[in-house]
């Protein structure tokens, strides 16, 4: 296991203002989680990428080739591995703006000059904080050994965002780890789903029994059976399905 460290993510960009929200409010659409520090909407974009908004917060996960032109500009920056549904560093470039990027060294690595400055490496295990909020990255791998190929252990992360006293986990790419399996007082999951790449529903439900998040979202499905994980879980947790495609750009 790496040491862990604590590192402070210093906030780059401005506090987005109420009037800008305003702006942007036809297009952020999505569920909305109550928390301590105000209601947090969930914004799907497409595939892998989605957008956690609260109040000046706008927190982007794996921003690829999506557009986001419609929604408001990232307050910070999730990014779980290089693979090009995850990051496309010409599309970073327009987008991240003064943005504090959270990583992996795996991204740091492949990331535009202009974009290194403001980026800053988690390791599995570490925490600090992005745009004010706390986050923790957690280790994402694959665990089958025919299917190690894919995320090998020690390249990608998933992370832990705190809005208050609210826990969001943002799975990455990984099947059902000890690591994941571990985690506690989860709010809401973002669980990735589809073969061979990640978890088959199977593996997803059961972890889903161990780790006990209130509200579960499978993301990152395509051609899996999401209602087949939703009747695997049944009363475990409220399993909520959204269509992650529509309108998706990713590959």
């Amino acid at each position: 296991m790496p040491n862990r460290r604590t590192v402070i993510i210093g906030i780059a960009s401005m506090p987005l203002a109420a009037s800008a929200t305003a702006a942007f409010a036809q297009s952020v659409t999505g569920d909305t989680i109550s928390t301590s520090i105000g209601d947090v909407i969930i914004h799907p974009v497409a595939h892998a990428s989605l957008a956690l908004l609260s109040g000046a917060h706008v927190i982007y996960v794996d921003p690829a080739k999506e557009d986001f032109s419609a929604l408001p500009p990232p307050t910070g920056i999730l990014i779980t591995h290089a693979h090009g549904d995850h990051f496309d560093p010409d599309s970073l470039l327009k987008l991240a703006g003064k943005a504090p990027i959270v990583t992996t060294q795996e991204v740091m690595d492949k990331l535009p000059e202009a974009l290194k400055a403001q980026a800053t490496m988690l390791r599995a295990g570490e925490t600090g904080t992005i745009d004010s909020l706390p986050v923790a990255a957690v280790a994402a791998y694959n665990t089958s050994p025919d299917q190690a190929k894919y995320h090998p252990q020690g390249i990608g992360n998933g992370y832990v965002v705190s809005f208050g006293d609210k826990k969001f986990y943002i799975a990455g790419d990984t099947e059902d780890t000890p690591e994941m399996r571990a985690l506690t007082g989860i709010e809401v999951a973002f669980l990735p789903m589809n073969q061979p790449y990640t978890m088959t529903p199977e593996q997803a439900a059961d972890a889903v029994r161990a780790f006990r998040p209130k509200i579960v979202y499978p993301y990152h499905y395509r051609g899996t059976d999401t209602q087949k994980f939703k009747d695997l879980v049944g009363d475990v947790a409220d399993v909520r399905l959204i269509d992650w495609y529509t309108g998706a750009t990713a590959g």
